[in-house]
């Protein structure tokens, strides 16, 4: 087994996903945690001036806003299903909504389709206020079929 599948099978059996987080070089670079809340999984990326894309508003880059709405995606998939494979991103389809400020910025995801090939997430990201999503994201993942 890949180190990432054990780090997972550990996250899932201790409930803390920061060890998962950190076999993934690129969400560990951009600061990315997760945490159990009553309302789920929520995956925070923690504010810092490598994040900004527009220095002339200042606005977050959008591409880190989308490896965000991404690892909530899988991330929740991890949590809610039963698997110890990690899945590979077919699709994302990102809509941005507004500008992202130069502050931490918090995203949560629902599996809407799980089959026994691919899986649908959707996710969506804020800053102060969930019900205000700065963007949202439509995540098509392949998943390893158990054989």
């Amino acid at each position: 087994m890949s180190a990432i599948v054990d780090k997972l099978i550990q996250a899932k059996s201790s409930g803390n996903y920061q060890g998962l987080v950190a076999a993934i070089p690129y969400a560990e670079f951009l600061g990315i945690t997760v945490e159990h809340r009553d309302t789920g999984l929520v995956t925070k990326m923690s504010f810092t001036e490598k994040l900004i894309g527009n220095p002339a508003i200042p606005a977050l880059h959008g591409g880190t806003i989308g490896a965000l709405l991404e690892s909530a995606a899988i991330f929740q998939l991890f949590y809610q299903a039963e698997t110890v494979t990690v899945p590979k991103t077919i699709t994302i389809t990102i809509d941005y909504l507004r500008s992202g400020r130069p502050a931490d910025i918090f995203a949560r995801a629902v599996v809407t389709k799980h089959g026994k090939r691919v899986a649908n997430v959707r996710a969506e990201a804020w800053q102060d206020d969930p019900n205000l999503p700065i963007a949202t994201a439509n995540v098509h993942l392949l998943l390893t079929p158990q054989g």
